[in-house]
């Protein structure tokens, strides 16, 4: 019988896996709770000062917010061990104007944010609850942490804040509301950048043949939609955003987009770096044209072993739990920061989830209690839960 099963058959745990089924219309109500609060990535605090409240509620201690609205909370182990972190981010893509308006299809609830990360910060919250409901005497301290900036320019600046404050020690377990049925512990190489077009302008018709930055940013783009890169390791690019010019009739002085690349290995992602900067560099324009490529994020890769306990414990408790066919995965999380310092980390999901980013997004209902189980499960077994 390994660590998680031993765990799983206690009597006051036991209780409470079967209780997350019964709970569950509870559980989805604070999802939906935490989806109606607006959350963009750098504007977070709303979200915040509702984690904070709820985890003064709960009775952990130590619960404040630092300078960039990552909001701590402390359940007290026994021991001056290094700490197990339980994070989930509060931000998400959607604009602080958007409809937040919700529609629940049978076994399916849709929604902006509900899955990532409305979802997640609801189990954060309900394993709070529990950790202390339990009154669960573990070797370690457990920090719940609902921290900011894991979406877009946020670039992990939440979770690099909260890896300083524990002096880079520890372990940590990411929780994100999609994703159940896989197991994080690689971390996907993110490299993102500006690429801005400046040029005279002019008139559309007086000043024709005048250099025009939309152009010239589209030639680029021409030029970059046919790198061709590895499908093993799996690397990516991608222009999210296209900007520029004024009117119609106008010749665009300013134009820019943003740029996505991706890769599992390291080598690949630089390899790809370098041929973008190759087409910027090698593009012909005039004197008095200027193209900049400036760093707005850059999300370090790292693994831990499969062997790790964090992952063996991870895969355990969802066997635990019932879900038989799991799989590895590599991603870009709040998991980044850990695992590139060298730190056991691992990425988790509470159900299973589609449509991300989209305001369709949608969860699925009936795996959540399932999917906090797991999360549960290991939690106990990181914090060095004693018999």
């Amino acid at each position: 019988m390994n660590k998680i099963q031993q765990i799983a058959r206690r009597p006051d745990v036991k209780a409470v896996l079967a209780g997350f089924e019964q709970t569950l219309p509870e559980l989805t109500d604070l999802a939906l709770q935490v989806q109606q609060i607006p959350g963009p990535t750098f504007s977070e605090q709303r979200r915040a000062d509702f984690v904070q409240s709820q985890f003064a509620r709960f009775g952990l201690q130590d619960v404040e917010q630092d300078d960039l609205h990552n909001v701590f909370g402390r359940f007290r182990g026994r021991g001056d061990g290094a700490p197990l972190v339980v994070s989930a981010h509060l931000d998400t893509v959607f604009a602080a104007d958007t409809d937040l308006s919700v529609l629940r299809n049978g076994e399916r609830i849709s929604g902006p944010g509900i899955a990532d990360n409305s979802l997640g910060v609801a189990g954060l919250l309900t394993l709070a609850r529990t950790f202390q409901e339990l009154k669960a005497k573990t070797l370690r301290d457990v920090w719940f942490v609902g921290n900011v900036g894991e979406e877009g320019l946020g670039d992990l600046r939440g979770m690099r804040a909260v890896v300083e404050r524990f002096a880079r020690r520890g372990q940590y377990m990411v929780l994100e509301g999609g994703l159940f049925g896989y197991v994080c512990h690689e971390a996907l190489g993110v490299r993102r950048f500006r690429i801005s077009v400046e040029a005279p302008g002019g008139h559309s018709w007086g000043a024709f043949g005048s250099p025009s930055a939309t152009h010239i940013l589209g030639e680029l783009i021409a030029k970059m939609v046919q790198l061709e890169v590895p499908a093993n390791p799996k690397t990516t690019y991608n222009i999210g955003v296209i900007e520029g010019g004024t009117t119609v009739n106008s010749i665009a002085r300013n134009a820019s987009m943003l740029l996505d690349l991706r890769s599992e290995d390291s080598d690949a992602l630089a390899a790809l770096v370098q041929e973008v900067e190759q087409i910027v560099q090698r593009q012909a324009r005039p004197d008095d044209v200027r193209i900049r490529m400036e760093t707005i994020g850059s999300r370090p890769a790292g693994q831990v072993g499969r062997q790790t306990p964090l992952v063996r414990w991870a895969v355990a408790a969802l066997k635990e739990v019932g879900c038989k066919d799991f799989e590895f995965t590599v991603a870009s999380t709040d998991a980044n920061i850990p695992l590139s310092s060298g730190l056991p980390a691992v990425c988790i999901g509470l159900s299973r989830s589609g449509n991300t980013h989209r305001p369709d997004e949608y969860m699925e209902v009936a795996p959540i209690p399932a999917g906090l189980g797991q999360a549960l499960l290991l939690a106990l077994a990181a914090s060095g839960l004693e018999e």
